[in-house]
């Protein structure tokens, strides 16, 4: 079993520049991460090029086996993994967070491993024959984001080898570690130059979208990144899958249980501290039970301990950064002057260390403040009022993205027939945010597009040939 300490050291460089890697509920140093330049980005990139022809001659039933031993790995260093995630992002070890997360990095590449290979029969009508199939793309560049920096990479990582494709990945440069210690334990399992990573900074990012070796680019993250990854791909028509920023909307119904529902919204919100693309970043609630659901919500959300990841108790950790810090704090401080009635938290403790923000629950809050209006990515959720749900339903798509959304309510075929008038990529009732390695999953509007998980995630790291007669 690998231990912390012997995996840091494994991706501790002893030579070349580095950078200290801070704690974000303590500030404390954790370690130093690798800078790399591009020299060192050329050299990943022809590694990773030069493995592909034999990683896709293997053949479809070895690479399943490989994946499958690579999870094999990443449960022998599980809680290894989990406590450099828990140091670098700031996530609790339990609850939906880092041991959560790093099980479901072995998770996603079983059900990967398992999801069958997508061939069609397009026509056989007795004259003629035509199957659709899927090939490698080449080498596919995978851009990470810092909220679940391990999970999101084996979405991307995980396909892409199993399609017959090698990778070079891109770590968030604020959980670079967490990235370089994922591969290092995947890299016991694959064969040489299958899985590169590269450690640096946006600008290293970006040579990574343009490089002529790269045949497609696979990136989650902000909406303005995706639309600058969209422009320097146009020179040789890279493909791209992009998730992109989201303000996922929740529609509560006025025939539901509020106490039944609450813990539900909760984590709907706040789990990873609200840092999830996914996460319900603004709640409407009809007026019958609106006061209802606000003091269950209270009550819940009062009850789930904060404070630093390493300690078993806690469900919440800090924000992984001070910049999102700072994002948060303004938009709840110019809630509470707006006159919005602040039913929790909305005042972080000047003394704490770390980048604690405490779990805010806003009410009476206008739909047009930016704190609805713009994505928080953290511990504050708005609580609108509405009495109609035709201006719920208008509230809940007037924003320019459409990641997810959610209806909640004791009638599921009145919620089927709201969800379906939501612009959003994927409306769950009564629930929120949930995925599964077998349903696609993807956004809409300014929210990015393309299809990752099962099926469609495979045919999306390949590309089509009809092979007809």
């Amino acid at each position: 079993m690998e231990t912390y300490e012997r995996l840091l050291a494994a991706i501790t460089p002893a030579t070349g520049p580095t950078r200290d890697v801070l704690d974000p509920a303590t500030g404390e140093r954790i370690g130093a991460a690798r800078v790399d330049g591009t020299a060192e980005l050329e050299r990943a990139i022809g590694r990773a090029r030069a493995a592909q022809p034999a990683w896709a001659e293997l053949g479809d039933e070895e690479r399943v086996a490989t994946l499958n031993r690579v999870a094999d790995a990443i449960e022998r260093s599980g809680e290894a993994l989990a406590e450099l995630l828990s140091r670098e992002q700031g996530k609790p070890l339990n609850g939906p967070n880092a041991r959560f997360e790093v099980g479901a990095c072995a998770n996603w590449l079983r059900a990967t491993a398992a999801t069958p290979q997508p061939v069609e029969v397009v026509v056989d009508d007795g004259e003629t024959y035509a199957e659709l199939h899927y090939r490698p793309i080449g080498t596919v560049g995978v851009i990470t984001p810092w909220n679940w920096p391990m999970m999101i990479a084996i979405w991307q990582i995980a396909p892409a080898l199993r399609m017959g494709n090698t990778v070079v990945a891109k770590p968030s440069e604020y959980t670079t570690l967490s990235g370089l210690a994922l591969a290092a334990v995947m890299n016991q399992e694959l064969p040489e130059g299958v899985l590169e990573v590269v450690a640096g900074d946006g600008g290293l990012g970006a040579e990574l979208v343009v490089h002529p070796g790269i045949g497609k680019i696979m990136f989650t993250g902000s909406t303005a990144t995706g639309r600058r990854i969209m422009e320097a791909s146009a020179g040789n028509l890279k493909r791209l899958t992009l998730e992109l920023g989201g303000n996922d909307a929740g529609i509560v119904l006025p025939d539901v249980d509020a106490s039944a529902i609450a813990e539900g919204l909760f984590w709907g919100a706040f789990i990873n501290t609200g840092q999830t693309c996914a996460a319900m970043k603004r709640l409407y609630v009809h007026d019958d039970v609106y006061d209802a659901v606000c003091d269950a919500l209270t009550e819940v959300a009062s009850q789930m301990p904060m404070g630093p990841g390493l300690d078993e108790q806690n469900v919440l950790g800090p924000l992984q950064n001070r910049m999102q810090w700072e994002v948060v704090h303004r938009l709840v401080d110019a809630a509470k002057t707006s006159g919005a009635r602040v039913l929790l938290g909305g005042t972080p403790d000047p003394e704490a260390s770390g980048h604690f923000y405490p779990t805010t629950l806003v009410a009476d809050i206008d739909d047009a403040h930016p704190l609805v209006q713009e994505e928080q990515f953290g511990p504050a959720l708005p609580i609108i009022r509405y009495s109609d749900v035709e201006d719920a339903v208008r509230m809940a798509n007037a924003v320019d993205v459409g990641l997810g959304a959610s209806v909640w309510s004791g009638d599921r075929e009145r919620a089927r027939e709201i969800a379906a008038r939501l612009e959003a990529g994927t409306v769950w009732i009564n629930s929120h945010g949930g995925v599964h390695p077998g349903i696609p999953f993807g956004g809409v509007k300014q929210s990015g597009f393309g299809l990752e998980f099962g099926a469609e995630g495979l045919k999306a790291v390949a590309v089509p040939q009809v092979i007809n007669g």
